[in-house]
């Protein structure tokens, strides 16, 4: 396992960490600056703010800046309208940023997002999700730019994820790629993961090649808005450090990313003391 104690070499900030300084909106572009500053030397960029920066400006910041993309937010919502059309453009964007992987929420229930949900029949969502990564991963083969399924905490099973464990993530990748080729795995975000009585188990079963991304934050008890209420490294009950021990010990070598939706704490606080704060915890607590 890897010492993060000394230094912030294999830190990565989710931009959505510091989406908002002091409750307003912060820019791309500052967000890339600030970290670039503080020697943070990769980012998961939106694509909300992606777009809002522009695409070829986006590029050329990280290019100037000499940064890597652990990842790229998001692709999926597979039970969507136009998820196909808008799954390939998100492959593309992913490619021309020279992201490591495109992160998938896969979505669930359609229209149960915006609370109007088509029907129960969560199977039948399962079912569309699969076949919508499975052609999505042709399309993205041709890019090169590998799919990290991203299983989300069950309490998001009817809006914006059918795929709530690592076990049933990776048996889709199974099936859809049986020889391993790294084209598709997982990211695995503590938040979502870490209750998991078989986590440990599937860990091991998902290897170097499924292991995709790692992203870390911490479950606070309690917790007073399921989506919007992220806790910073260390202030929660998940144990980070153990989990990134399972995941080096498959050979996962990337970056751990630091995701935080936080409206009532950290997103009223300015971004140099979020990150600071990641860099802190990030030695102290990952």
């Amino acid at each position: 396992m890897r010492d993060f104690s000394q230094d912030h070499r294999w830190l990565s900030v989710n931009t959505a960490t510091i989406r908002k300084s002091q409750g307003v909106d912060l820019p791309l572009a500052q967000i890339i600056d600030a970290c670039a500053r503080r020697g943070i030397r990769a980012i998961s960029p939106w694509r909300d703010q992606v777009a809002a920066a522009g695409l070829n400006n986006v590029a050329k910041l990280v290019r100037d800046h000499q940064m890597e993309l652990s990842g790229y937010c998001r692709g999926g919502m597979f039970t969507s309208e136009g998820a196909r059309e808008d799954n390939r453009r998100a492959v593309d964007e992913a490619a021309q940023l020279g992201a490591a992987c495109l992160v998938l929420v896969v979505g669930a229930l359609p229209g149960a997002l915006q609370g109007r949900a088509a029907h129960k029949d969560i199977a039948l969502a399962r079912n569309q999700v699969r076949d919508g990564i499975g052609e999505l991963l042709d399309y993205a083969r041709t890019a090169r730019m590998p799919l990290a399924i991203e299983p989300l905490h069950p309490m998001y099973a009817a809006d914006r994820a059918c795929i709530n464990t690592m076990e049933h993530a990776l048996d889709v990748c199974d099936e859809l790629d049986p020889y391993r080729s790294g084209s598709i795995g997982v990211a695995v975000d503590v938040y979502h993961v870490w209750w998991d009585p078989k986590l440990e188990q599937q860990v091991e079963r998902a290897g170097g090649k499924r292991l995709l991304a790692f992203h870390v934050c911490d479950w606070l008890t309690p917790t007073t808005d399921l989506l919007n209420d992220r806790g910073m490294m260390g202030d929660g009950v998940i144990d980070i450090p153990k989990i990134r021990g399972w995941v080096e010990a498959q050979g996962f070598a990337g970056y751990s990313e630091v995701e935080i939706f936080s409206t009532g704490n950290w997103w009223q606080r300015g971004h140099g003391e979020v990150l600071d704060t990641c860099i802190a915890r990030h030695k102290a607590a990952v």
